[in-house]
């Protein structure tokens, strides 16, 4: 499933070509995905303009001159790609439809953005902006972790007296929102952390300076485009490639990068998730 910095590395590809311009039309041509699609929803979306594109956690959220927002997740397999887009960032024509091609919106600047999803674990709401608080997917998130309310203090109180790995508690949305199994696997490590070291048993010192690497190992991500394993794809097509920068995810039985380190990355399974570390390098 995408995490932050995938849905980040989307919504800033589709900015261009989304900010400011009218949805002329939007084709939607399921009832749903994961669940239900809201009662007339390309009805609601045509002739709306998109005031702003945001993301929380690991949703898209389109604000529109409706006083309404958009939201958008990708799910398992989720992609959302541009095609004739105006501004020449992007070469695509549009291509023929596709068998997963679940909605389409038509921008009136020419552009067309397709949601194409072969899982449909996907998902899009539409919600009052004003009320965006009380959605239920967004109500129980959070901090977001590049943000300015998450800081030092903020991690060392949730995880206080937590009887939890801390490989859980970082991937519990409430305590910081939008961190997946990748990153939190490279951030242990970063941070000479144990995945399995009871959060509520680690020092202060050391919760809180998981934060800086938080936000290190997230922009990092980012700035490559995210991480593409099996289905992720930029707004554009192309592929993310920080996957080829990952310490030790996905890496079980090679050698450790550390200087004079001769461990190998061993795997284990937390809570259904797999969980990649150094045995020496973290305790």
């Amino acid at each position: 499933m995408p995490e932050l910095p995938e849905v980040e590395t989307v919504r800033r590809g589709l900015t261009p070509v989304m900010e400011g311009v009218v949805i002329a039309r939007a084709d939607v041509n399921r009832p749903d995905l994961r669940w239900p699609f809201p009662e007339r929803m390309a009805e609601r979306l045509a002739g709306q303009r998109v005031v702003r594109l945001r993301r929380r956690s690991k949703y898209v959220l389109a604000d529109l001159s409706s006083g309404e927002t958009l939201l958008i997740h990708l799910g398992m397999s989720g992609r959302m790609l541009i095609s004739g887009d105006p501004l020449g960032n992007f070469t695509h024509e549009h291509p023929a439809a596709e068998k997963h091609d679940h909605v389409v919106f038509h921008m009136e600047n020419g552009a067309r953005i397709t949601f194409n999803d072969p899982r449909r674990f996907g998902a899009m709401d539409l919600m009052e902006t004003a009320k965006e608080a009380d959605h239920k997917l967004l109500a129980v998130l959070g901090p977001e972790p590049l943000g300015n309310d998450f800081h030092e203090a903020i991690l060392v109180q949730a995880l206080k007296g937590r009887n939890m790995p801390v490989k859980s508690a970082l991937l519990d949305q409430r305590i910081v929102a939008g961190l997946g199994n990748i990153y939190v696997c490279e951030t242990l490590f970063r941070a000479r952390i144990s995945p399995t070291r009871k959060a509520g048993r680690i020092a202060a010192p050391r919760v809180a300076g998981m934060v800086p690497i938080i936000r290190e190992v997230l922009n990092e991500a980012i700035d490559a485009g995210g991480s593409s394993l099996r289905d992720f794809r930029q707004a554009d097509g192309e592929l993310g490639y920080f996957q080829h920068s990952f310490d030790v995810y996905g890496r079980e039985g090679e050698p450790c990068k550390t200087a004079e380190c001769d461990a190998t990355i061993t795997r284990i399974v937390q809570s259904g998730r797999s969980s990649f570390y150094c045995p020496q390098c973290q305790r």
